[in-house]
C-alpha cells in the first residue's frame, strides 16, 4: 500500500520545529544548565552575559566633558571643542581619541580576560560600547584598522585582539575593515612596565602600511582601533605610518583609557 499524504496530514518534515525554533530552545537549555554571569564577578544575571549591576556601576565611564582631541575627562563644561593643557601643550598627530572608559580595576578585568584568556565573548561586548562611545568617530570613517602585532607575538598569542574589535565594529558599522593594512615590521619589547620616553623609543618606526594597501589607505580617513590606549606611544607611533602611507586624517578608538590623576582636575 502506497503512502499517500491526505489534505490536513502533517506530511513529511511538517510539524516539525522549524531552524530558529530549534535554536532558540538549545540557547534556552544551555542558559538553563549555564546561565548567564557577570563578566568580571561571575554573578549569576537574569539576561544576557554582560556586567551586573555592581560591576556596572563600579566602571569608569567616559562621559562629557571631554577634550576634544584627545577624549580625556574635563572638570569643567568649556565647551563643544575644548581642548586640555596637554591636547595644547603636545598636540597628537592624529585628530581625535575616544575611549569607553578609564583604565582601572573592572576595565583591567576585561581587558585581561579578553587579551591573555582567550575570552572572546568580552571582545563584541567592549566592541559594542565601542561604537556608542565613539560614534561620531565610527560615522566618519572610511576605513577601520587595528593596531597590528607582529607576527611572532602574533603566534605566540595566537590572535590579535585589536583585529577582533576592528572586525566587530566593521560587522556592526557596515565600514570596512582591513586588518592587514598596517604592519608591525619590528619586533618590539613589551610596553607594559615602560616609562613614556621608553615606550616612545620602543616603538619608533615600528610600523608601516603594507603596500599592496595603500590604496585603501591613500586619501581615506582611518579609525584605528585598539584595547587600551596609554601613554600613547603606540597609537601616535601607527597614525604617522598611516599618514605616511597616504591616510588624511587618523582617528583613534579604544576601550580603555590610562588617565593621570593629575589631569582629571584640569
Amino acid at each position: 500500500m502506497s503512502e499517500t499524504t491526505r489534505e490536513g496530514d502533517d506530511g513529511p518534515g511538517r510539524g516539525l520545529p522549524s531552524g530558529r525554533a530549534v535554536g532558540a530552545l538549545v540557547r534556552g537549555l544551555v542558559d538553563f544548565v549555564l546561565p548567564p554571569v557577570c563578566f568580571v564577578c561571575e554573578a549569576p544575571l537574569n539576561a544576557a552575559p554582560g556586567l551586573c549591576m555592581s560591576c556596572w556601576s563600579r566602571l569608569s565611564w567616559i562621559e562629557r566633558p571631554y577634550c576634544a582631541r584627545l577624549g580625556t575627562p574635563l572638570a569643567y563644561d568649556l565647551g563643544e571643542d575644548a581642548l586640555s593643557a596637554e591636547a595644547i601643550a603636545d598636540p597628537p598627530p592624529f585628530d581625535r581619541a575616544r575611549a569607553v572608559c578609564l583604565h582601572d580595576e573592572i576595565s583591567r578585568e576585561l581587558v585581561h580576560g579578553f587579551k591573555y584568556r582567550d575570552r572572546l565573548e568580552l571582545g563584541a561586548a567592549m566592541a559594542r560600547w565601542m561604537a556608542r562611545a565613539g560614534a561620531e568617530l565610527v560615522r566618519d570613517a572610511d576605513v577601520i584598522v587595528p593596531v597590528p602585532l607582529h607576527r611572532r607575538r602574533l603566534w605566540q598569542r595566537r590572535f590579535n585582539q585589536a583585529a577582533v574589535l576592528a572586525n566587530s565594529l566593521a560587522a556592526t558599522s557596515g565600514k570596512p575593515a582591513e586588518l592587514r593594512a598596517l604592519l608591525r615590521i619590528r619586533a618590539t619589547r613589551r610596553q607594559v612596565g615602560l616609562e613614556r620616553k621608553s615606550r616612545q623609543s620602543n616603538v619608533r618606526g615600528a610600523f608601516a602600511v603594507e603596500p599592496q594597501a595603500q590604496h585603501v589607505i591613500a586619501k581615506r580617513r582611518v579609525l584605528l582601533v585598539d584595547d587600551v590606549y596609554t601613554t600613547g606611544a603606540t597609537v601616535k607611533a601607527c597614525t604617522r605610518a598611516l599618514l605616511r602611507g597616504g591616510a588624511s586624517h587618523v582617528d583613534i578608538l579604544t576601550f580603555a583609557r590610562v588617565v593621570s590623576p593629575a589631569s582629571l582636575t584640569i
